[in-house]
């Protein structure tokens, strides 16, 4: 089983920022983008990181509600999620869900009989979405949305030898281009 794993915060919607999940909101793109890889039969799963909740910004359940929230809205536009997988975890806790670790790709994995290898993570920072990738085998797609640009210069440190199967303008490009890679038709 194949399935594309989206980075929320900077990849859907936002600007890469942890932000209150009442107020997110995802890029008008965004349900386009869901839809073409349902209607290919891909599974759509979002993984994110989500450590304000370790943090005290706000509440597991208040996250819990923005996703529903976001799954409505896709729902209005006939798209649909077929996992959500966050770590609320605070990065001191050491857990093994926080991106860069592989976690939440492993769990998911489990739950939905995937082949990592034969999966996509589509994500805006290479810190974090491009590393987990490359650490659990799937194919990389860096958006240039949210902390994208940055990621690609200023931040390119922060993941050397990683580097991406393909860089998109946004989530629409990097659904397009998935969707070709799966037919075979790309050639990087």
């Amino acid at each position: 089983m194949k399935a594309v794993f989206l980075d929320r915060d900077g990849t859907m919607g936002g600007d890469g920022h942890g932000i209150d999940p009442d107020k997110f909101t995802m890029f008008d793109f965004t349900p386009v983008a869901i839809k073409l890889l349902n209607d290919a039969g891909v599974k759509v799963l979002l993984f994110t990181n989500q450590s304000r909740v370790g943090r005290g910004y706000f509440t597991e359940e208040e996250l819990l509600k923005g996703f529903e929230k976001m799954e409505n809205e896709l729902k209005r536009q006939s798209a649909f999620l077929d996992g959500i997988y966050y770590c609320p975890h605070h990065p001191e806790d050491n857990c093994d869900c926080l991106k860069p670790e592989t976690g939440m790709l492993e769990r998911a994995r489990k739950e939905h009989s995937l082949d990592l290898g034969q999966c996509y993570v589509v994500g805006d920072n290479g810190g974090s979405d491009m590393l987990a990738a490359s650490r659990a085998g799937t194919k990389m797609v860096l958006v240039k949305t949210g902390k994208g640009e940055d990621s690609l210069t200023e931040y390119n440190s922060h993941w050397p030898g990683t580097e991406p199967d393909h860089i998109a303008e946004n989530l629409l490009g990097a659904a397009e281009w998935i969707l070709n890679d799966l037919k075979g038709k790309n050639n990087t």
